[in-house]
């Protein structure tokens, strides 16, 4: 483990509980590949010691994980270092897979921002905590990117449309909606959140479900927004097609349908394309086939001029204004 990497990632084991904390907080918990690769490791070290669960969570209260260090992904292919952005991608996906097939249960304690690669961390787990702060989101299109992290595994397999909505539109949940959607699992509000691994250790015994449910307390999170359109939700993105969705969206007439309109229009129309084939396959595919067919993506993507385009109008220049190649859906094949 590098210097860098140990200071950024904490790993301790207590009373039967391994805790992972996440501690770049000024750039969100941004993951390089130094930090994919250390916790990589502690999970693998982890294996051969007696632990009842593993708790995963962040040293700040602003961003569980703001998602992958993208920016240093359009450095790397600028400077035609295909190499290192490999690195980091099949790294990444190496740990969503470990995460997912893990032998105890990884409880992820969900505060802030969480975000693309921060989902990757939290979702493939078996349990996903959020606070009153959390804002979950899969905003690749928006940068010229597409869902990875295994999104074109677990983003169909949640209710109707809800998932193509997600991951077209970059749509952020709240709490409440992520509590809907299925991607959160439980809520305790924040000043409960440091509990969770004592509750853990006390109570080793006992199904984590239980143990998290006796914290939960009453949610006083809001009735979800995202539940209230459902209807619409379903009709509008589980279309055949992008053109359709355009078209269901603009019969609808409502603030929720003008949104998603908008989010459509402003995203890049290659990874719309990109992002609408992956999903509408992924419901047929295991989790390890969705990552191998989203790192062989990664190769093309970041090459692209939407890829550089929109990640120097979002996170260099941050003047949100992004110049697409192309002005409407081209249609872009994907590996088989």
């Amino acid at each position: 483990m590098t210097d860098t990497a140990a200071v950024e990632v904490l790993a301790d084991v207590r009373r039967g509980v391994g805790r992972i904390l996440l501690n770049r907080p000024k750039a969100l918990n941004a993951l390089t590949t130094g930090m994919v690769a250390a916790i990589d490791r502690v999970l693998v070290a982890w294996e051969h010691i007696p632990l009842s669960a593993v708790v995963l969570a962040s040293t700040g209260t602003k961003a569980f994980c703001a998602g992958g260090d993208i920016r240093t992904i359009r450095e790397h292919s600028l400077a035609g270092d295909a190499e290192a952005s490999e690195r980091f991608f099949a790294s990444e996906y190496r740990l969503n897979a470990r995460i997912a097939e893990y032998r105890v249960p990884v409880v992820s304690l969900i505060d802030g921002v969480c975000m693309g690669g921060g989902l990757g961390l939290s979702v493939h787990g078996g349990f996903r905590v959020v606070t009153e702060r959390a804002v979950l989101a899969m905003p690749e299109t928006a940068i010229g990117f597409f869902p990875d992290v295994g999104a074109s595994y677990f983003l169909p397999r949640l209710p109707g449309a809800i998932g193509m909505y997600l991951g077209l539109t970059g749509h952020r949940l709240d709490a409440a909606d992520a509590l809907y959607t299925g991607l959160a699992t439980h809520f305790v509000p924040a000043d409960g959140l440091d509990a969770v691994g004592d509750a853990l250790a006390d109570h080793p015994g006992d199904p984590v479900d239980v143990v998290l449910n006796r914290l939960t307390g009453r949610s006083p999170v809001a009735q979800s927004r995202l539940a209230e359109v459902r209807g619409d939700v379903d009709w509008a993105f589980g279309a055949p097609n992008l053109g359709e969705i355009e078209k269901r969206l603009r019969q609808i007439d409502t603030a929720w349908a003008a949104g998603a309109s908008a989010a459509l229009e402003s995203a890049s129309p290659q990874s719309l394309e990109i992002t609408h084939a992956l999903l509408s396959r992924g419901r047929q595919h295991t989790l390890r086939e969705c990552l191998n067919s989203e790192l062989a993506l990664t190769r093309t993507t970041i090459r692209t001029p939407d890829f550089l385009e929109g990640v120097r109008a979002a996170l260099v220049d941050k003047d949100r204004t992004p110049h697409w190649r192309h002005a409407s859906h081209g249609g872009r094949s994907l590996p088989s």
